[in-house]
C-alpha cells in the first residue's frame, strides 16, 4: 500500500499538506455541519496551520477548525494539489 493510499485523522496532517476528505464520522447534526462548511467526502483540502486550532484552505475559502471528540474527519494525504 502507498502511503498516499492510507486514511489519516485530519489532525495528523502537517501544515502545507494537501488531503483528500475521505469520511466524515459523528453524529447527524456534526456530519452536515462539516458538509455546509465544505468539509465532506471528496472535497480536497489544503491544511495551513496545524494545532488545537488548525486552519485549513478550502477552494477559494479559509476555514478554522478545533477539534471536537464528538466528530472525527479521515482524509488521504496527496502527494500534491490536484
Amino acid at each position: 500500500m502507498n502511503s498516499h493510499d492510507r486514511l489519516l485523522p485530519l489532525e495528523l496532517m502537517r501544515s502545507g499538506e494537501w488531503a483528500e476528505v475521505r469520511e466524515v464520522v459523528g453524529c447527524q447534526s456534526s456530519v452536515s455541519r462539516m458538509a455546509e462548511l465544505g468539509l465532506r467526502t471528496g472535497s480536497r483540502l489544503r491544511v495551513l496551520r496545524q494545532g488545537k486550532t488548525c486552519l485549513l484552505q478550502l477552494g477559494g475559502s479559509k476555514l478554522s477548525l478545533r477539534p471536537d471528540d464528538k466528530t472525527q474527519v479521515f482524509v488521504r494525504p496527496l502527494a500534491r494539489a490536484v
